[in-house]
């Protein structure tokens, strides 16, 4: 298919809004993007993370993480100055959780470590974090999974790069990392596979906030789309599969999202048969 024009018109949103309504099965995907409106900067833009500081890209990259203590302690002194756990989420994370609660969310996968959905209340059973999440730490030694909060506190207290508690009991060096996903670091088959299977099995794909980049994730769209689902994408920029959508919206996403999902929802509801 050729794939629409993108018009962020009236038009646009009221066509979504009716095929949003129309399904049964929705799969969501979202990126950066639906964060940014809680503050929370995307990586590559104008303002982004690694535009800005390419010291914290660098430290994202699990080779030089592991081998470079300085790159360690520059990510750690990083995760301590940031707010970012401290951000709420915007109308657009509130919005998914309507549409859930609706009954029509089938899956919530999302590329943000933010864990942002699960704070806005989305069911944590639906929400697929296909890059792990930052409230966590793993010791890359011995697995060990513990709240992030308690290495940040350890970091307040002096350590500069705190080694993994259990490691240290048995006499090894266990080196924490955050529990997500770096470059160079195997995803998680298992958590690509639901995401992949959500696409498989949708009617709607709806995807939030990516420019649809980054692979495997970013195939949710050919593949739902060859299973005959609709698909809709909102972004604040043209994305790489915008031509396989049914329906591109181009414009703020939180309130764009929050005002698709509210007629979606309503519409749907108004629609629905007494008794």
């Amino acid at each position: 298919m050729s794939g629409p024009r993108a018009d962020d018109s009236h038009d646009a949103l009221v066509r979504a809004a009716a095929l949003l309504a129309a399904s049964d099965r929705v799969a969501v995907l979202t990126g950066a993007g639906i964060s940014t409106d809680s503050g929370i900067p995307d990586f590559r833009g104008p303002n982004g993370l690694w535009t800005k500081n390419p010291a914290a890209e660098k430290s994202s990259t699990l080779q030089h993480y592991l081998s470079d203590p300085d790159a360690r302690v520059f990510a750690w002194q990083n995760r301590l100055d940031n707010s970012v756990h401290t951000r709420e989420p915007n109308a657009g994370h509130l919005a998914l959780v309507g549409l859930e609660r609706s009954g029509q969310l089938s899956a919530l996968v999302t590329q943000n470590v933010d864990g942002l959905h699960r704070r806005a209340g989305s069911d944590p059973a639906r929400v697929i974090e296909v890059h792990g999440t930052m409230h966590w730490t793993r010791c890359w030694t011995c697995g060990d999974r513990r709240p992030m909060e308690e290495a940040l506190e350890r970091v307040s207290a002096g350590e500069d790069d705190p080694d993994c508690l259990v490691c240290r009991s048995h006499g090894l060096a266990g080196i924490l990392k955050s529990d997500t996903i770096s470059f160079g670091q195997n995803l998680d088959e298992a958590v690509i596979a639901r995401a992949l299977g959500a696409a498989d099995s949708c009617d709607l794909l709806l995807a939030v906030g990516t420019t649809l980049q980054v692979y495997p994730v970013a195939s949710m769209v050919p593949r739902a789309r060859r299973a005959g689902a609709s698909i809709i994408i909102v972004n604040g920029e043209p994305t790489a599969l915008d031509h396989q959508a049914d329906i591109v919206i181009h414009g703020s996403i939180s309130p764009t999202l929050a005002e698709l999902v509210g007629a979606a929802v309503a519409a749907r509801r108004d629609t629905r048969p007494f008794g």
